[in-house]
């Protein structure tokens, strides 16, 4: 029997299987780092997909809020837009600002702190009011809840118009308060002072319907 023959096959066998063994741990050591590689990649893909949704909302949830816009008729924090009637007491002066008269007067809120209060009283010689007032936050002038009357006051300066023979123009100063009532109404006290021909002073006294 050739021995050497079979001990040469022997060893061409074991030398096939140990390559055959170790291309086959090879083939799984790629394997295994491509997966590893591809995990990594996806997991920095979506850091950074979530990292750049958070850098493209935070600058819009920390934008700084837009200027408000001047809306004629507004509610302010002094309470709703109204129009009213009620009565002027006169106090001093010769205009209609200081004589008894009918008054019609108006608050139209611009921003939740200004309003325009154009208004007119009706008497010889009729005055028409057009002051711009800032107005305060409503306030509570009682401590007990029970007994809570709320009012919202104003001040302000415009402009006094006599529509007398000769019309005349001159400075106004005005002040007062809002009484809020209900939903629908607010009553309105306030001072008025005119400087047109001399100073006059008067008082008013009215209801408005809120709008």
């Amino acid at each position: 029997m050739n021995y050497s023959l079979v001990k040469r096959t022997v060893s061409l066998v074991g030398f096939t299987a140990f390559i055959i063994t170790f291309s086959g741990f090879k083939a799984n050591a790629e394997t295994t780092s491509a997966t590893a590689l591809t995990g990594t990649t996806n997991a920095n893909v979506s850091t950074n997909a979530t990292q750049l949704q958070t850098q493209t909302l935070t600058p819009e949830a920390s934008a700084p809020e837009v200027a408000q816009a001047i809306t004629p008729g507004r509610a302010t924090r002094g309470g709703s837009s109204y129009i009213g009637v009620g009565g002027n007491i006169g106090l001093s002066g010769d205009t209609t600002i200081g004589e008894g008269a009918f008054a019609v007067f108006s608050k139209f809120g611009l921003t939740n702190n200004f309003s325009a209060r154009p208004g007119a009283l009706f008497g010889d010689n009729t005055v028409i009011l057009l002051p711009l007032t800032l107005d305060f936050p409503v306030e509570s002038v009682t401590e007990t809840p029970q007994q809570q009357l709320n009012v919202a006051p104003y001040i302000g300066g415009g402009a006094a118009i006599s529509t007398g023979r000769d019309s005349t123009v001159g400075f106004l100063l005005t002040g007062g308060v809002d009484v809020p009532l209900s939903n629908e109404f607010t009553a309105n006290a306030g001072v008025n002072v005119g400087f047109i021909d001399e100073t006059d002073v008067g008082l008013q006294l009215g209801v408005g319907y809120n709008f």
